[in-house]
This record gives C-alpha cells, structure tokens and sequence, in this order.
C-alpha cells in the first residue's frame, strides 16, 4: 500500500513517491472517515517532515497532505511530535503562492488551540511574516484569509474570521485585515490607524452588510463592530471617534444601537459605554438624545432577552450618569422608572450592572434617593439580592444601593421603608464587610438613620448585636483608622438612646473609647474623647 511504501523508506525518489502521495490526498479529500488517523499511525510523518525538509518539487503536494490531515485534531499532536511544524515554518518565506497556501493551513490546523505550540510560532517570527504575505498578495483572497486566520488565533480572537467577507483589494474589508493585524502589535498604532479613516471604513463596510443574512456577511459585521469598540478603549483614538458627537463613527453607533442585528445593539451599547469615560462627551450625548435609544434597547431586552446586549446598555447609561447635571437630566426623563422594568431580571450580571447603575443614579441626588428609597417593589428586590449567596458581586451592589438610598436621601419616611423592609440587618452585615469602602458606607447610613429615627431602630440594632461588634472593631489593633471614626461617629448617634447608652455601659464601652483617645491618630483620638464626654455627660 501507499502507507507502506512511505513509512518503510526515507530514500524514496520523487518519480517513486509521486503516486503514493496521490492515493494518500484521495483517501482525504474523499473524506473518508479515519483516513487522517490511519495515515499519522502508520509512520510516515517524519518521511513525510523529511520530504519538505528537502524542498523538492514534490513540496507542495506533501503540505497539501499535512494540511488536509491536520483537519483532524487527532493527528495534530503527532504532526508536532514529527517535527512538521519546525520544516513547515521556513516555507512562509517562499515566493509559491499556492505553497504557502497550503503550508498556511498546515500550520494554522496543526497549531489551533494549542497555545505552547502557538508561543513557539510567535517567538519564531511567524507574525511580521504573515503580514508580509498579506501585503505581497492582497489579490490572493483564499490566501489572505489564511493568513488573517492564522493570525486572529495567534491573538486569541478565537476562529469567527474563518466566514471573513469575500472582496477585491482596498476594500473595507483589506482595511479590516490590516487593523487586526496591527492591534495585534501595538495600542500605539491604533491612533495611527484612525488618522487614517480605519474606522469609517469599517463603519462603511458594516453599512453596506447591513439587512442581509448571509452567514459570512454577518459575521464580518460582528469582527468589525467589535474592532471598533476595541478601538474605542484608547483615550486620544476614542475622542477623534467621538468628534465632539458629529463623528461618522459615532452617528453610526447611534443607528446601531437601533439596528434588529443582537451584534451590532451589543457593540453599540459597548462603543457609548466607552465615549461616556469623558465627562465632557457624556453631558454632550445626552444633549443629542443617546439616552432614550439606549433605553429602548433595553426594553427590547428585559424578557429572554440577550444578557450581553442588557449588560452593555446598563454600563453606558451608568458612565452617562457620573457627572451630576447629568444625573438631574437622566432623572427628569424618567429613566430610574425606565430601568426599573429591569428588576424582574433573574440574569445576574443584569442584576450587578442594575444595582450599579442606580447607586450612580441616586448620588448626590436626594430627590431620586427619597423616591427609591420608599419603592416597596425595589427595596424587596434588593432585599432578595442582598443575600445572593452565590453572586458575592451582586450581594455587594445591593448593600451598596440600600446604603446609598439612606446616605443621599437622608429623608425618615425612606428609613422607615428601609427598617420595615428589613435592610438594617443587611447594612450591619455590610458593616463587617472586608471592603473598607464598604464598611464605611454602612456605617454612615446607620449612623444617619439613627440620628433621624433612633427609636425605629433600636430592635434591629440589638437582634443584630450592633453595639458589641462595633465595640470588637473598635479594639482590633490592625483595624483601619477611617473605619474606627466613623464607627465612632455612629456611637455619637447612638448615645441619644437610653436603651442604647444602658447596653454601652453593661459592655463596658468607656474603657474601649479610653484607649482609643491615646491613639496615633490625632483625628480618631480627638473623636474618641468627644464620644467619651458625650457618653459621660448623660450618664
């Protein structure tokens, strides 16, 4: 058999070898079941390593045979065991185009998803050569996007690419090859590349495939939309994206975020989400109305929507809310009752992105604070999620939203809601948090309540043992000092209890506060005695 004669001899001449490579390429691209295994079992890769060793005529008929077996991940790992891809590396340099065609794909299947493989192949200088390939033949499309799949999984970008858009040479999509293969060197060449209207070819070529569904169509508007969005993480690149809102780029994300494509809706979130990190582009956007876009987008999403798409829009209209005019904007178009729709979400990264996005609602606004601090609906659903005992994040988002309503509204009728609701336990567990930040927006909003209501809250403080665990923060010797002071400042809110002030006194507090006026710390030593005074004054 063909096997035979190959395996049982490294000697055999061109004219005698010739056919047995023949039979060999039938038996795969017949594609018959097995043949790639029953060929690198046999023995005849290092016969076959030898052969394009030698670089005779017969070369490219034996990397076509190495390209067409490795269509089998099975025998990937013995092509590399053979030595095949050390002897097919030096042929990328060769002039053939058909050649590095195939030794292309040799190399591209032997090497997917091998990532030790794949850092051999980066550090032998694979990459610049590549792109010289696809510099020297542009016109060469199966080529070209050989070598832009070779590439994008040298990158990790994963094998999407493999359905790139058929087009002749200086098309968009050449552009869109040229930009993967220059991010993969360098963040400092992405201003470059937007300089020199990458991006709005980009823009242009996702216009034109808009509507269709092609499948590779489709997918070259996923790989564009998504380098612009990569794009967009560079600060000086993102800005002339933006162009001060009249940017081809940016009205193009605008009808993105209304396009029917799940695609382009999630990369048009991502894009404003990432124009919204400057103050200045986010008071602008919501000038020009992005605002309303993004909530209809999110509507389109709430029930079995796409996770990615929700989580997306909730992280622009979060970066679109930092700044406080926007905030007294965003809350006058209504866009707290909007997202609130969003409750009813089971999806946790949802949840997270939610919770997030209304603390940044409501800070410094006291206004929104007081109206969700007394929604029963809202408060319940925190509630629920401040013991999602599986998603520490969302757990941590939803103390951090009930704090916050307490800390900015400062208003009885949402303590009230809050300590009906049963949220002051959570906040006193989010006091013991290991987050400093944490810790301290527990405290301040206990010790608001308390200033407010301290008769309402008196009976969740004690069921929840309040005053011990802060007297054993108090004395722990590596406790941070900005956690001990307003720890303190809570106990000044707590002193105007009887009932308080009789459980500090049986817990022996005034020794604690006494060694704490000796402290380093000249600001928590002077509030330490401030405490002990107001402590001694009432008894």
């Amino acid at each position: 058999t063909a096997l035979n004669a190959i395996s049982v001899s490294t000697e055999l001449i061109e004219e005698e070898l010739k056919p047995h490579l023949d039979t060999l390429l039938a038996m795969l691209l017949e594609k018959k079941k097995g043949a790639a295994v029953e060929i690198a079992s046999s023995g005849v890769l290092p016969t076959l390593a030898q052969s394009l060793r030698r670089k005779s005529p017969l070369t490219n008929q034996v990397a076509l045979v190495v390209a067409e077996m490795a269509r089998e991940a099975a025998v990937r790992d013995p092509c590399i065991d053979a030595g095949l891809v050390t002897v097919l590396v030096p042929l990328l340099n060769s002039t053939d185009e058909e050649l590095l065609l195939h030794t292309g794909r040799a190399i591209g299947r032997i090497c997917f998803d091998n990532t030790a493989q794949q850092d051999e192949l980066v550090h032998s200088g694979v990459i610049p050569r590549l792109v010289d390939i696809m510099k020297l033949h542009p016109e060469n499309d199966p080529l070209v996007n050989v070598c832009l799949l070779a590439l994008c999984n040298l990158a990790d970008m994963g094998n999407t690419v493999q359905y790139a858009q058929k087009a002749p040479e200086n098309s968009p999509r050449f552009h869109l090859f040229s930009f993967i293969v220059v991010m993969l060197f360098s963040d400092m060449l992405k201003l470059q590349f937007v300089e020199s209207g990458v991006p709005e070819a980009l823009s242009e070529m996702i216009r034109g495939l808009q509507g269709g569904s092609d499948p590779h169509d489709l997918c070259s508007i996923k790989i564009a939309s998504s380098l612009i969005v990569s794009l967009l993480l560079g600060d000086e690149s993102m800005q002339k994206c933006f162009g001060e809102g009249k940017g081809v780029v940016y009205q193009d994300v605008l009808s993105w975020l209304q396009s029917s494509n799940n695609q382009l809706q999630l990369s048009g979130a991502l894009a404003i989400a990432n124009f919204a990190r400057n103050d200045s582009n986010c008071v602008k956007m919501l000038e020009l109305g992005v605002v309303p876009h993004i909530l209809t987008l999110l509507e389109q999403h709430v029930d079995e929507g796409d996770v990615s798409v929700q989580h997306a829009g909730l992280s622009a209209l979060r970066n679109l809310a930092i700044p406080a005019s926007n905030k007294v904007r965003m809350l006058e178009d209504g866009v707290t009752e909007r997202i609130r729709t969003l409750l009813r979400s089971d999806m946790p990264p949802v949840q997270f992105k939610l919770l997030g996005t209304l603390r940044m609602m409501v800070d410094g606004q006291e206004n929104a604070a007081t109206v969700l601090g007394k929604d029963e609906v809202l408060l319940s659903r925190v509630m629920e999620w401040c013991e999602a005992r599986d998603h520490a994040g969302v757990r941590g988002e939803a103390n951090r939203l009930l704090a916050a309503l307490i800390r900015h509204s400062r208003a009885p009728e949402v303590i009230s809601a809050v300590t009906k609701a049963d949220g002051v336990r959570h906040l006193i567990s989010m006091a013991t948090s290991e987050h400093v930040i944490m810790q301290n927006e527990a405290l301040v909003a206990l010790a608001i309540a308390s200033a407010i209501d301290i008769d309402s809250m008196e009976e969740s403080f004690r069921k929840a043992e309040l005053l011990p665990t802060l007297q054993k923060m108090l004395e722990d010797p590596v406790g941070a000092v900005e956690f001990k002071f307003s720890a303190l400042g809570l106990i000044c809110s707590l002193v105007n209890s009887s009932t308080m002030k009789e459980e500090m006194e049986s817990l022996n507090l005034k020794e604690t506060l006494t060694k704490l006026s000796g402290h380093s710390s000249t600001k928590l030593a002077t509030q330490a005695d401030t405490v002990l005074a107001m402590l001694c004054e009432t008894s």
